[in-house]
């Protein structure tokens, strides 16, 4: 079954891709038929793709800005010289022949480490990180993006945008009045949320 929010889908495979816009009109989120990571990732430049055959291939494209990949999909931002009706199913269909050549979307690299665990951290920090990682996250992730935790000093969380989130014109309004809302009203120690 075909969501209505969806614009292109590949019927004819076994591995299907589709897309959907995000609320940022450079970036379009195409589904995947399966997890390809826990814990998403950015590749902000063509050097950054170490851990993502697919999106080096995708960077291969003059037009590409960044490459998200999250645990079931992947965002695709693009310069604004360019326009979706001219790209999204030639890439939707680079995406599909990728999957159905049983290419990698992701590799292990050795000495990856993941940005959200920190033995360091203190009890506040790991309840923060844990109320993003169940409640926030997974909703952030629906539009394509994602976000992460940087720190918390002065009472501020930092945090970082990805994906779709990431120059998103509304991203303002989804970390003020939907992020921030919610860590002060589960912590009051929290008095702002702030992106870097």
């Amino acid at each position: 079954m075909v969501n209505s929010k969806r614009n292109g889908d590949f019927m004819g495979s076994t591995i299907k891709v589709s897309y959907e816009s995000t609320p940022n009109p450079a970036t379009l989120k195409f589904n995947l038929p399966f997890e390809v990571t826990v814990v998403g990732f950015e590749c902000a430049t063509a050097q950054e793709t170490e851990r993502s055959p697919l999106a080096s291939k995708i960077f291969g494209f003059p037009w590409t800005q960044s490459v998200f990949v999250g645990p079931q999909y992947l965002t695709v931002t693009k310069q604004d010289w360019v326009d979706w009706k001219v790209l999204a199913e030639p890439l939707s269909g680079l995406i599909q022949e990728h999957l159905d050549r049983g290419e990698p979307v992701v590799v292990e690299v050795a000495d990856h480490i993941n940005d959200e665990s920190d033995e360091n951290d203190t009890p506040l920090i790991k309840e923060i990180k844990a109320l993003l990682n169940k409640e926030i996250r997974p909703v952030v992730a629906l539009d394509g993006g994602d976000i992460s935790f940087v720190k918390f000093e002065n009472e501020i969380v930092y945090l970082k945008m990805k994906g779709a989130c990431a120059g998103c014109p509304s991203s303002q309004a989804t970390l003020k009045d939907g992020i921030e809302v919610r860590l002060k009203e589960a912590f009051p120690q929290v008095k702002e949320v702030l992106a870097i």
